[in-house]
């Protein structure tokens, strides 16, 4: 459909796209196909990239408006579009890239959902400990919280990539990009009680040969079990991360990313260096890192708000 089959597989070759974000260029150039053919009275598969214009761009555009799509949601489907216009520009398909032209909305900023260092204390002293899955739950938050991973570079992680002699992880981030990370002596001792656990439970369970495995980018020894004694996923985690925090809090929107904004927030509260921080995150470019210099300012600007006599 309109060379989307050749696009995708251009930037999967060419730019080391993960799957999951392959899947989101398909899914956003497709539903400006579907709404740009039916505005012309024409199916999706007969739609032609030559009959891309800045109007249909922007009818799009302001489409996504009216459903109340969030502006960082249109400005990344816009992207997209770029994006694949500028590829078949340059392999000869189409003269003229209307998408260059469209403006891309303004994004929210938001200050990331974290928690504090007091709630992050009490986060970690949330699993029974006295229990071998509440000993993973343990190691699973103290490691998120020491290392500032993602919830896939969590799930991904292979017994092989933890160094607990030298506090280090390698982990696999977006891109299939590999970088290590360090971790602190209360997640050295997390780990090494939750892997005792881990040899029982692995050596307990017996896994049949025609059972079939879930794909995963890597193939070793997971880290992580869950009771079955399977790779952990990231859907049981945010449901852990969840109960856990619900436990001591009404607060939403806490998840398993909020224990990532959480490390990053943290560590720029005391003084970090922001590139230091976009390094440990794994972030390509500065600016998604600095959108936690925005957590600072809101924070300022509260105790000014609580401290200074004329400030209300």
């Amino acid at each position: 459909m309109q060379r989307l089959a050749e696009f995708i597989d251009y930037i999967r070759l060419n730019r080391n796209v993960s799957a999951h974000t392959a899947d989101a260029y398909r899914s956003d150039l497709s539903q400006f196909f579907a709404f740009a053919a039916q505005a012309m009275g024409r199916t999706a598969e007969a739609f032609d990239p030559d009959d891309i214009d800045l109007a249909a761009i922007r009818a799009f555009m302001a489409d996504l408006h009216k459903q109340g799509q969030a502006r960082s949601s249109v400005a990344r489907k816009l992207s997209a579009l770029r994006t694949y216009m500028r590829y078949l520009r340059r392999e000869g398909w189409i003269e003229n890239d209307p998408a260059s032209l469209a403006v891309s909305p303004r994004r929210e900023v938001r200050v990331p959902a974290h928690l504090s260092e007091d709630e992050m204390r009490r986060l970690l002293e949330m699993p029974d400990t006295s229990e071998p899955l509440g000993r993973r739950d343990r190691a699973i938050l103290e490691l998120f919280y020491a290392s500032g991973l993602r919830l896939s570079e969590l799930v991904g992680l292979d017994l092989e990539d933890v160094n607990l002699n030298g506090r280090m992880a390698r982990v696999l981030g977006k891109g299939s990009k590999e970088r290590l990370v360090p971790f602190n002596q209360s997640t050295v001792d997390a780990l090494r009680s939750w892997l005792k656990d881990r040899a029982v439970l692995r050596a307990a369970v017996v896994v049949s040969p025609d059972q079939p495995r879930r794909a995963t980018r890597r193939s070793g020894e997971p880290l992580f079990l869950n009771f079955r004694g399977g790779r952990l996923t990231g859907r049981s985690v945010q449901r852990l991360v969840a109960r856990y925090v619900h436990g001591f809090s009404i607060r939403f929107g806490i998840s398993p990313h909020a224990l990532r904004h959480s490390f990053a927030t943290h560590l720029l509260e005391r003084g970090a260096d922001l590139r230091a921080i976009q390094e440990l995150l794994g972030h390509v470019q500065l600016s998604t890192t600095q959108r936690y210099t925005h957590v600072n300012a809101a924070q300022l600007l509260e105790v000014y708000r609580k401290a200074h006599p004329r400030a209300k």
